[in-house]
């Protein structure tokens, strides 16, 4: 693994207070790994036998059954993904697979538990994780059953233009596939909201969304901080 590669990952909150020799076992264990797009990492059912993290490029999480398939959570760079089943020694509840290029790091799950029980900063790190991931399923749950398809896709184009630094140009940073998918709805439906929502406060050309009157976007999107906030 690169220098460079382990200072990222040094970087992440899970990471950043555990103690260095505890950090270096973890490291030296671990494996860098640059991934093509489209190439199945893990299958649910299968044992959790590392931690992935992605250093950079974007991995799909989704779930399959019945002849259905559906999108969980888009992973970008630099997170970790399926923390909870590597510290249950559990089964992946979820595939994943490269939507593009990736650079993953791999770090055996045993060593991880083995960390965990070394260091308290560590374990520390890792429930306060879990507790955000736990509040992050609680929030895309209200999201889907307290909202319409309009109100989701019109917060979705919020949050996209908050972590732009409110930039009035923002751009969907994965398929509209994908997307529809994650915020419960069929790509047609997908299409529809976005119509809908060009008479309230936006324009639309592919990929690129302009707020043109984010009071406007605001007012039937109704957005929640205990839904869209990531500091609730």
């Amino acid at each position: 693994m690169r220098p460079t590669d382990r200072e990222i990952v040094r970087e992440l909150k899970l990471f950043k207070d555990v103690d260095a020799d505890v950090f270096d076992a973890l490291m030296t264990a671990s494996y860098a790994q640059r991934i093509p797009p489209h190439v199945e990492l893990i299958r649910e059912g299968d044992p959790a036998d590392f931690l992935h993290i992605v250093l950079d490029g974007c991995v799909e999480l989704f779930s399959s059954g019945h002849g259905r398939e559906s999108s969980m959570a888009i992973v970008s760079p630099v997170s970790t993904f399926i923390l909870a089943a590597t510290v249950n020694d559990a089964p992946f509840l979820m595939s994943a697979r490269t939507i593009e290029s990736s650079k993953l790091i791999l770090i055996p799950s045993q060593n991880v538990r083995d960390a965990f029980a070394r260091d308290a900063h560590f374990a520390r790190a890792i429930v306060t994780e879990l507790a955000h991931c736990y509040r992050g399923v609680v929030k895309s749950m209200k999201n889907l059953k307290l909202r319409t398809s309009i109100e989701r896709v019109g917060n979705y184009i919020i949050r996209l233009q908050e972590k732009s630094g409110g930039a009035e140009i923002v751009e969907l940073p994965y398929g509209k596939k994908n997307l529809a998918s994650i915020l419960g709805m069929t790509p047609e439906n997908l299409s529809r909201a976005f119509g809908a929502l060009q008479s309230h406060g936006i324009l639309m050309d592919g990929a690129r969304i302009e707020i043109t009157d984010r009071a406007a976007l605001n007012a039937i999107s109704k957005p929640n901080r205990l839904i869209d906030d990531p500091r609730s």
